[in-house]
């Protein structure tokens, strides 16, 4: 197999709030800053828009593919043995019909669960396209489609933004994709949940919550106020515009992953492994597109 290399040719980090990019060797991601200490905290897998389907490319998706990169992506990681491992939406692809649909949640489901014990999934608006919410849980043994979690002394939050405006889940082809809401009954939940936390959060959601375009929460701007004024989020990891990006709202990080399915070959892959420190620091180690990051406490 060919091994994946780090995201070398350039590192990207905050100074006085504007983005830097910077030469750097793919080790950054372990050296420690002067009064930091050496090991991270936690260490969490990610990646995102997979889109698994058996069926031909689609423009520069290439579906089947999924597979053969999901397979290196998991021999790494594996080895480099994160805490957890999260899937930030659309893990599968749109299929005709239910059976076809829960046949590919199968198929991609088998590897991705063979790559780490402890494993989050964030609904993404293909994840429901033919499925509705209780039959893609069911099929990923999961419960809800929000909740949150503690690890060390880091807390987490996983969003569930494939609602509509009127509130109604996603499900049966119900919704357009432009059209993701979190609905009040999960904004109270959350408002709840960060009152009730006081560790140093990390968000995991699909629909991006820093953008007001076709690809952002259609009422980001109610979830990054709950966000902000609790005053311990760190940062949102987020996907579903499959391009990398990264900005700085307010006090918190928005980190946009980009999606494995784009582009034929194991080069046009992407993943990525987050180094949490104690004082907060964030490090992104990213693999084949995926772009390397850090940010400050």
């Amino acid at each position: 197999m060919n091994r994946a290399q780090p995201h070398s040719n350039r590192r990207a980090f905050f100074r006085d709030g504007a983005l830097v990019l910077s030469a750097a060797a793919a080790t950054f991601a372990h050296r420690p800053a002067r009064g930091e200490a050496t090991a991270p905290a936690l260490r969490i897998g990610l990646m995102t828009d997979l889109h698994y389907a058996d069926k031909s490319p689609a423009g520069t998706r290439h579906y089947r593919e999924t597979l053969d990169k999901l397979a290196e992506a998991g021999e790494l990681l594996r080895e480099r043995r994160p805490d957890f491992l999260v899937e930030l939406g659309d893990l599968i692809d749109a299929a005709a019909d239910v059976e076809v649909e829960r046949r590919y949640l199968r198929t991609i489901n088998a590897p991705f669960s063979q790559i780490a014990a402890d494993r989050h999934y964030v609904l993404g608006n293909h994840c429901v396209d033919t499925l509705t919410k209780p039959e893609f849980l069911a099929e990923i043994e999961r419960e809800r489609s929000y909740y949150s979690f503690d690890r060390g002394d880091f807390h987490f939050i996983v969003l569930d933004s494939c609602f509509r405006s009127d509130g109604e889940p996603y499900g049966r082809r119900n919704f357009q994709w432009t059209d993701p809401n979190v609905p009040p009954a999960e904004l109270e939940w959350l408002r709840g949940d960060l009152a009730a936390n006081t560790k140093p959060t990390v968000v995991f959601a699909h629909q991006r919550l820093d953008v007001t375009n076709n690809h952002g929460v259609k009422n980001a701007a109610q979830v990054r106020e709950l966000l902000e004024a609790s005053g311990k989020v760190l940062a949102v990891f987020q996907g579903h515009s499959h391009k990398n990006e990264l900005k700085q709202i307010g006090q918190i990080f928005y980190c946009t992953l980009v999606a494995m399915v784009e582009g034929s070959g194991p080069e046009n892959s992407g993943y990525a492994l987050a180094s949490l420190f104690p004082g907060g620091e964030i490090r992104i180690e990213g693999f084949r597109r995926q772009a390397p990051y850090q940010w400050p406490a």
